[in-house]
């Protein structure tokens, strides 16, 4: 078993993509079976990942989840910083720039409005939770954002860490709700053209999430919306340490 042990942490970045490979495809069988796709396969390998993350980190008492297991800890380069801005900037290859030119002033309105939308129902949650102080109602609001621009802002304006955690775990359920959410809401919103993939991604901006829910909707959307969502992000990262900051700070002070 030692040996094993070894050899898996070893080749641990491979052993990483060969498990997530296996969760995919069981995803995929149980969303065509049990759902008959009603529930996309990447909303239950997600939920699937996070179950194994809070597994992992039980087990091993560790802050990394699953990576914390010796075995598999080429998930910790797996989900680093590196690869992930990898994919997020490969989506947009696919991408073409006369389509987005069409969009205009439009997608950049998107943009904005969905940030400053999601930020507005981060903050409502976190006054409903009993946090009245600028700086964790500011770090939540950003959290509700998505999950990267949460903890971004957090650290820039001097947050606990357990309001940091919240603003991640805030991020990280509207991801999963949009990625569930979305081939559901894809007709009704006329989600079938890249125009309003475009504007989807900069309403919602949560990359991961909206990238998951229109793989399942329409993979040859998925480049547009990322593309806004990964422009929602680096806008949400600029604007919740500074304007929207200084925002609560004169409703709410500092106290």
């Amino acid at each position: 078993m030692e040996i094993i042990v070894r050899f898996l942490d070893k080749n641990g970045l491979i052993v990483a993509f060969f498990c997530v490979g296996l969760i995919t495809y069981v995803s995929s069988v149980l969303s065509d079976r049990l759902t008959n796709r009603k529930i996309p396969g990447s909303a239950i390998a997600i939920i699937m990942g996070l179950v194994l993350a809070y597994i992992g980190g039980r087990v091993t008492g560790g802050e990394k989840g699953i990576a914390d297991m010796k075995a598999l800890s080429g998930f910790g380069t797996m989900g680093g910083s590196m690869l992930r801005d990898f994919a997020i900037v490969s989506t947009a290859m696919g991408a073409s720039f006369v389509v987005m030119r069409k969009t205009g002033w439009v997608g950049a309105l998107s943009l904005f409005l969905g940030i400053v939308l999601s930020f507005i129902g981060g903050v409502l949650v976190a006054l409903l939770w009993g946090y009245t102080d600028a700086i964790s109602l500011t770090t939540i609001g950003a959290g509700a954002c998505t999950y990267i621009v949460g903890p971004v802002t957090g650290a820039a304006i001097g947050a606990s860490s357990d309001v940091m955690a919240l603003s991640i775990a805030a991020g990280v359920v509207k991801a999963v709700f949009v990625t569930i959410a979305t081939p559901f809401l894809a007709r009704f919103i006329g989600l079938d053209n890249p125009h309003t993939a475009m504007i989807f991604g900069g309403l919602m901006g949560t990359t991961s999430g909206v990238s998951a829910g229109l793989a399942a909707t329409d993979p040859k959307l998925v480049p547009y919306g990322a593309l806004t969502a990964t422009f929602y992000t680096g806008l949400g990262c600029l604007s919740c340490p500074s304007v929207l900051y200084l925002l609560m700070r004169m409703l709410f002070g500092n106290g």
